[in-house]
């Protein structure tokens, strides 16, 4: 709709206290007036303030950087920061504090940066402090860090173009010619008018690695030489590679970040030294203190911040008899000692803000190295061709150099010395201004020998450039070895600790619950039924589907830890609680959708525990027997799936749960049967450990069952009692009559 304005009226002669036009409505279109006034704001937001470009920098923190080098401050000396600030003004005229502001997040000592740009001294603050401000400029001083040779190496060398700066007074460079992908190495975060960029940082050694690694494959693999980000203040990442794999293709995605700890036995204390990129000190301490004072958090006894001068630290006493895991593993879920990082890597390549994935970012810049290398080379191929064209003009005078003099001594005007000098060695004006100006103490053959002597030695160089720049392999193989040296001098090993996404323990907040006896069934299909003693005397027959029988019950509790085991080598962990009391006439929880189990998958066996004592017995089709400590499935806090729960080498014949050692029986396909004790089979702690061979088998044999030996169920049990590992015995009499019975 249009919007009206007033205006003064108008006035065709001088009204004294009126505004001409004042109160006069004029009608105006909104998207004219937001096309006139918001367009040019917002663009100026997206290309020249909140989106770095692909040197890795925005250009508040590229003018300051070109400001420190050219006040010389690449080497030794630093300078006060408010001289720097007031140098940088000349480039960037946005004020004093917004100037200190960009240099303070580039500072060694703001430890926000993986490799910082600015080597400061005195307070600058910390980037996980919300309240830990920085001195005012006039009490630190700053020069430039060591790894900003990289990015100013070739910036003489024409690599880059140079614009003038605000009041035409200066030239400024419109990019850094950085030799290494800054754009990756330091995080990097901007909020422009509708859209915004957060670019994680990697390790610098990997990075120049996946670089090079691209530059000789294109399609190599990423992961095999960058497989996360790693941050400035260390922390353990969570690793997904799925959603690495998304972000490394998109350039969009999150993962998380948790806090490095250690427990300290003696005090009862957590320390916790690393925190996520994402939040500060303060806003996890306010947290905790929060949800201690609303009892929601009744571990703890004190929570304090004892950074100092040694780094981060935040200290959580703990009341006595706390499990430091599994408050850890709370505080993980309520707190933002873990947090999420939302990647986006938005960046201005040509002018143009666009959203790329790794593999992109590292073509991008190597584009843009290639040209600067390429420029660079040319720059160099120049300025010899310029040398040697001056040392031709000089050789062309070694053969006379009595002639040369002779000229200069007899030409009346100056101004005819050039000209003459041309016309008696035949050589141009270039070469004949350079001659002319040479002093008298040169004029000797000695220093003309020598002078001329790098003529062969800049024709081979000019030859070598020349060849450089007619071969794009040949400017890879320069950048190449430029990263090397950069990885070699400026690498540094990881800080961020990389935690696998399938071996995280997640907490889950245990409820109180009634506990009480319960017995419990499973049947072959898969269905489980928790069924009351008192439900249980008053009911009737189960009711199962077609075709399913009961393939386990025992008595338990209400609060016993349930394991299915699957036939994918898997095991879920519920708890009888999970379930709801039932009855005899439904047909139970249907474990593999209870479970949330894979795709095809199918539970085989329960087991029911609620110390974690006894063994499981895995025995396989090939006559292997693996017993592993049921103490091997334990975890610390509620994890619901367990991977590798028993050895896939070989199918499975049989899951048996044994509270303590005690004599199995085997039976093989060609009907021989096996007695042996299961005190005979050492126990192990690994899950998919293949076990040890207890019934030989001949080909095209294979184990069929397993169970507990009860005491009867053989007229001879000794028939069938052999050393492992054994062929075991045919059946005779009562035993051969009931396998024919059961086909």
């Amino acid at each position: 709709m249009p919007r009206k304005e007033k205006r003064a009226p108008k006035s065709t002669g001088k009204v004294h206290g009126y505004i001409v036009g004042a109160g006069e409505i004029v009608e105006q279109d909104v998207g004219d007036t937001l096309r006139k006034n918001y367009m040019p704001y917002a663009m100026s937001v997206i290309l020249s303030r909140a989106l770095p470009e692909i040197d890795g920098l925005k250009p508040s923190q590229r003018k300051l950087l070109y400001t420190m080098y050219k006040m010389g401050l690449l080497g030794e000396g630093r300078k006060k920061s408010a001289t720097i600030v007031g140098e940088v003004m000349k480039l960037n005229p946005h004020g004093d504090a917004a100037i200190y502001d960009t240099m303070v997040r580039l500072s060694r000592g703001y430890e926000a940066l993986l490799h910082p740009y600015v080597d400061s001294k005195g307070n600058f603050g910390k980037a996980y402090s919300r309240d830990m401000q920085w001195a005012a400029p006039r009490y630190t001083e700053a020069k430039l860090d060591g790894v900003c040779r990289e990015m100013f190496r070739d910036i003489d060398s024409d690599t880059v173009d140079f614009v003038d700066n605000y009041d035409s007074t200066m030239k400024e460079p419109v990019l850094l010619p950085v030799s290494f992908p800054a754009i990756l190495t330091n995080p990097s975060t901007g909020i422009a008018v509708g859209m915004a960029c957060n670019i994680c940082s990697f390790n610098l050694t990997e990075l120049c690695r996946t670089t090079i690694a691209l530059m000789r494959d294109p399609e190599a693999d990423l992961f095999e030489t960058l497989q996360a980000p790693d941050f400035p203040g260390g922390g353990q990442l969570i690793f997904d590679r799925a959603q690495m794999e998304k972000i490394y293709e998109t350039g969009r995605g999150s993962f998380r970040v948790r806090s490095k700890w250690s427990f300290d036995k003696s005090a009862n204390c957590i320390d916790v030294t690393q925190i996520p990129p994402s939040t500060t000190v303060e806003v996890i301490v306010e947290k905790i203190i929060e949800l201690a004072k609303t009892n929601k958090l009744r571990e703890v006894a004190d929570v304090r911040d004892e950074t100092d001068l040694d780094g981060l630290k935040i200290t959580i006493d703990l009341k006595r008899g706390v499990d430091p895991e599994k408050l850890m593993a709370k505080l993980f879920k309520i707190t933002t000692l873990e947090d999420s990082f939302a990647c986006n890597f938005n960046v201005l390549v040509g002018g143009v803000p666009r959203v790329l994935g790794v593999r992109e970012l590292l073509e991008e810049w190597t584009a843009f190295r290639m040209e600067c290398v390429r420029r660079r080379t040319w720059f160099d191929l120049n300025k010899k061709r310029e040398k040697l064209h001056l040392l031709q003009g000089l050789r062309a005078i070694l053969l006379d150099i009595d002639k040369a003099v002779k000229i200069v001594r007899e030409t009346e005007e100056e101004a005819e010395v050039v000209p003459n000098l041309m016309i008696g060695f035949g050589i141009d004006q270039i070469q004949a201004e350079y001659v002319a100006e040479i002093r008298l103490r040169h004029l000797n053959r000695e220093y003309i020998l020598k002078r001329t002597e790098e003529t062969s030695q800049l024709e081979k160089d000019i030859a070598g450039l020349e060849e450089v720049l007619g071969s794009k392999a040949k400017i890879r193989n320069i950048i190449v070895k430029e990263l090397e040296a950069v990885a070699k001098a400026y690498g540094r090993p990881r800080r961020t600790i990389l935690l696998y996404a399938d071996e995280i323990e997640e907490a889950v907040e245990a409820e109180e619950a009634p506990d009480y006896p319960v017995h419990l069934f499973f049947t072959r299909e898969g269905y489980f039924k928790k069924i009351t003693p008192q439900s249980l005397r008053m009911s009737g027959e189960h009711k199962l589907k077609d075709g399913d029988e009961i393939a386990q019950a025992c008595e338990a509790q209400n609060s016993s830890e349930l394991l299915f085991f699957s036939d994918k080598c898997q095991v879920y962990k519920l708890r009888a609680v999970d379930f709801d009391d039932g009855k005899t006439s439904l047909l139970g929880d249907y474990i593999p959708a209870k479970a949330q189990m894979d795709e095809g998958e199918r539970a085989v066996y329960m087991a029911e525990t609620r110390d974690f004592s006894g063994y499981m017995l895995f025995v396989f089709e090939n006559g292997k027997a693996a017993k592993v400590d049921m103490s091997a499935y334990q975890t610390k806090t509620n994890r619901k799936k367990l991977l590798s729960a028993y050895s896939d080498k070989s199918p499975l014949a049989a899951v048996l749960q044994l509270r303590e050692d005690c004599e199995v029986l085997l039976t093989a396909s060609s009907g021989r049967m096996l007695l042996f004790h299961t005190g005979l089979i050492a126990s192990k702690a690994t899950k998919n450990t293949q076990g040890v061979q207890a019934m030989n088998l001949k080909k095209g044999q294979r184990v069929m069952a397993a169970e507990v030996y009860g005491e009867g169920r053989l007229n001879n049990p000794d028939r069938y009692r052999k050393k492992l590992p054994a062929l075991g015995a045919l059946p005779d009499g009562k035993e051969a009559g009931e396998q024919l019975e059961m086909g």
